[in-house]
């Protein structure tokens, strides 16, 4: 089952700390999203994830490998 995209922003939040300026945008807008397939403003949930994923190459670990692959999983469905 797919989690909700707003639950998997709260998880970042919770493992990436500070978030990199050019991805917190996009965290915000996903913040917002329920399914990759909302919208947020003029952007699709897509783009918005797709744009937050370029932005977040910094985050590391454990963690970041297991949301970013969550996400990247969403994308390609």
């Amino acid at each position: 089952m797919t989690r909700p995209i707003y639950i998997i922003a709260a998880d970042i939040r919770r493992h990436w700390s500070p978030v990199n300026y050019a991805a917190k945008p996009y965290l915000e807008g996903m913040r917002a999203l329920d399914r990759i397939s909302d919208t947020y403003g003029a952007d699709s949930g897509r783009s918005v994830v797709a744009y937050f994923l370029n932005n977040a190459s910094g985050w590391r670990g454990d963690e970041a490998r297991r949301i970013k692959a969550e996400l990247r999983a969403m994308l390609a469905a």
